[in-house]
């Protein structure tokens, strides 16, 4: 049998130069359908993690979702904003709805409207992202920040980690382990700052390699602690050595949003 170190190395091989090809060569719409697509599996995910077999919640949580994503796909933030609003008020008059047979379930509703936020909404900004200047660049400055903190953390934290970093949510990871990710995200970044953007400030390419690996960071453990308090190792299966899409886009949940008002706010 393939050793899951092995299989998360030919995942890798196959799905990134096709990652490549599609934000390099595809047309904004191209990208947010493939945006669509990988949100949607991560909400389906998150709601059999949080609901397990209770289907009422799941298609609640899959519906607004997709609602969400798709007024990203064909408007702007207001678009974004406004169905967001709305699905958090029907959220609730379901709820209350079918309270008349038993009693209001807030535990079920707060998932739900997490579910909401969490996946469809963080993921929506890399459809405005993608939309702004230089916005094939910016996907590829967010994706190397990404990988190139997420294996600089796994093999320095397997040579050298000692001290574990937060146990009772992700038993692996070790504070040795971040601080090869906040190396790596740096060198990551300045190097394809040197490469492709050079436009980029140096100073602004720093703090948003250094500061942009701990918010993505605090994204994996955000995630692990999810499926921590569900009792499940991963969020799925899709993925051959990595479990599910939302293993892969647990970090980029929070880097993404991160990535993009920095570039807002602070750069433009």
């Amino acid at each position: 049998m393939m050793s899951p170190h092995l299989q998360r190395w030919i995942t890798g091989v196959v799905a990134v130069p096709a990652l490549f090809c599609l934000v390099y060569f595809g047309a904004e719409s191209v990208f947010a359908i493939l945006i669509l697509l990988a949100a949607l599996a991560g909400v389906y995910e998150y709601g059999a993690i949080v609901f397990g077999a209770r289907r009422r919640e799941r298609v609640e949580l899959f519906f607004f979702g997709a609602a969400i994503l798709l007024a990203a796909v064909a408007g702007d933030r207001e678009y974004l904003l406004a169905v967001l609003t709305l699905s958090v008020l029907v959220v609730f008059v379901l709820e209350l709805l079918s309270a008349r047979e038993r009693p209001f379930d807030m535990d079920a509703t707060a998932k739900v409207l997490l579910g909401l936020v969490y996946v469809p909404l963080l993921m929506s900004h890399f459809i405005f992202l993608r939309r702004e200047e230089h916005g094939v660049l910016w996907i590829f400055f967010v994706l190397m920040l990404a990988f190139s903190g997420d294996v600089a953390a796994f093999y320095v934290g397997r040579k050298f980690g000692r001290r574990k970093l937060l146990p009772s949510v992700s038993p692996g990871k070790t504070v040795e382990g971040i601080l090869g990710l906040v190396a790596g995200s740096l060198a990551g970044c300045l190097l394809f700052r040197q490469l492709f953007f050079p436009a980029l400030p140096l100073l602004h390419v720093s703090v948003l390699a250094v500061v942009g690996g701990v918010v993505g960071q605090l994204g994996d453990l955000s995630e692990s602690a999810i499926k921590r308090s569900a009792g499940v190792k991963d969020s799925g299966a899709i993925l051959p050595g990595h479990g599910g899409i939302l293993d892969r886009l647990d970090c980029l949940l929070f880097l993404v949003p991160f990535v993009y008002y920095y570039k807002r706010f602070v750069i433009s």
